[in-house]
């Protein structure tokens, strides 16, 4: 690790901290915008949809634009629309136009985060190297996410735009040091191939259906939700039938033949969307049951950041002491434990009683976020690194949609009275439920992979 190759890895860590610490702060300002703009429920809604949207619909694609077309140039494009459309969104006057530019920021998002994960994983080398660079890659994520809530809270408390334009200022930082610092790469020959623009709008439109339809299910009759998901589904099938005849797929489809990568994925979807869930209902605990302003509310979660020291000092001795699948699983078993410590939720339970929860998800994140990135990258060829990356991210944005609609769904079944403290805490106790399941299946998944690991080398030397 040369100063120039942490330099690198720092400007990058930016970027993924600054795409969750844009996410977080949102839920915060959520109120504000309200108020100001004079938006419904059902419009307010979208201004949080309407990125998800974006980044799940286009992720893919720009994961494969990275490896077509260049890394570092679709990082620097992509950022620089990025910077601009959050300020446009900071100007938005109305409604539809903050929600026009969220759209935007979504996209810009879903094709820069894989093209920077991707510039490190083919920068350094496989093994220490790279496996500690990708745990202070996670770690720099997942402080993102949480110190949003604060840095949301602040801005807030300032201007609802600041939400907006402070990502601006860190974003232009970001550009003019990266513009300097990242790799030249050499455009790749693969380019000069024909393009697969019928996987491209196949698959680009099937992910957005297939985002919609989870994001719009609390909301929507259930036949609604049903057919987006169909159509979805029809959608990727003709995107399967198309990659199985391109001369240059999208997406190879032997890639999915790799097991850690699909385990990994599929676990990224569980733990994220369990996290997500999980501070969704907290929020709505702290500031409509207990009455907590949005400062409050983000300063009682600040110590779930834990995980920045944690991750790039401890985790990687764990990974080269036990293994990253061991790690895992560990951040999976612990997950568990802390959404499982919350489940009994009184309407009077002190800070100090659940602080023990937010700490041990700040160690969940720092033992499970860097191993996940580790485990869904290690086996993709060098020119298809932007592709996994893509996929990792499409599960995590996924996996954060599909966790605010299960439990709201599941508050929504459990409330009982309307506005009485029992019947919020009914609710809020069986939506709890749903993030320990889902990570729950989480560590069973990765610990079935570890034990298939383990016997492989018997097996071989059998």
């Amino acid at each position: 690790m040369t100063p120039r190759a942490w330099a690198v890895l720092l400007v990058l860590s930016g970027a993924i901290f600054l795409e969750g610490l844009d996410v977080s702060m949102m839920g915060v300002a959520l109120p504000s915008i309200r108020e100001d703009l004079d938006l419904s429920t059902a419009t307010l809604q979208w201004v949080v949809s309407a990125y998800v949207l974006g980044y799940g619909g286009f992720v893919l694609l720009g994961g494969r634009a990275a490896d077509l077309l260049g890394r570092r140039r679709m990082f620097l494009l992509w950022l620089s629309i990025f910077l601009v459309f959050s300020g446009l969104g900071g100007l938005a006057q109305d409604g539809p136009t903050l929600i026009a530019a969220r759209f935007v920021t979504g996209v810009a998002a879903g094709f820069m985060t894989p093209a920077g994960l991707s510039i490190i994983t083919t920068s350094f080398a496989a093994g220490d190297a790279r496996n500690r660079a990708l745990i202070v890659y996670g770690a720099a994520g997942a402080a993102g996410f949480s110190m949003g809530m604060v840095a949301g809270g602040l801005l807030t408390s300032i201007g609802w735009r600041w939400v907006f334009f402070a990502p601006v200022v860190m974003a232009a930082g970001i550009l003019v040091v990266a513009l300097r610092i990242l790799p030249e790469t050499a455009r790749p020959a693969r380019v000069r191939q024909r393009v697969d623009v019928g996987g491209a709008v196949t698959v680009t439109a099937a992910m957005l259906l297939l985002v919609f339809g989870v994001v719009r299910a609390p909301d929507v009759d259930a036949v609604l939700t049903v057919a987006t998901l169909l159509a979805s589904g029809v959608l990727l099938a003709a995107f399967v039938a198309i990659e199985r005849r391109a001369p240059a797929p999208l997406l190879r489809l032997g890639i999915l033949r790799t097991g850690a990568l699909v385990r990994s994925n599929v676990g990224a979807v569980l733990f994220m969307g369990a996290f997500v869930g999980f501070q969704f209902i907290v929020v709505l605990y702290l500031q409509e049951l207990r009455g907590w302003t949005p400062l409050e509310t983000g300063l009682a979660l600040l110590v779930c950041g834990i995980d920045v020291v944690l991750a790039p000092t401890l985790t990687p001795r764990l990974v080269r002491r036990f293994g990253n699948l061991a790690v895992l699983v560990a951040g999976m078993v612990v997950a568990a434990v802390a959404y499982a410590s919350f489940i009994g939720i009184g309407a009077d339970r002190t800070y100090l009683a659940m602080l023990p929860t937010f700490v041990l998800i700040g160690i969940a994140f720092a033992l499970t976020y860097g191993p996940l990135a580790i485990a869904a990258t290690e086996h993709a060829p060098d020119d298809e690194q932007g592709l996994a990356s893509a996929l990792l991210n499409m599960a995590i944005q996924f996996g954060a949609a599909l966790g605010v609609a299960a439990v709201t769904m599941v508050d929504v079944a459990a409330t009982g009275g309307p506005g009485s403290h029992a019947g919020l805490l009914d609710g809020y106790r069986a939506a709890l439920v749903v993030p320990v399941v889902a990570v729950a299946l989480g560590a069973a998944i990765a610990g079935y992979g570890l034990l298939r690991g383990r016997r492989a080398p018997i097996a071989a030397g059998a």
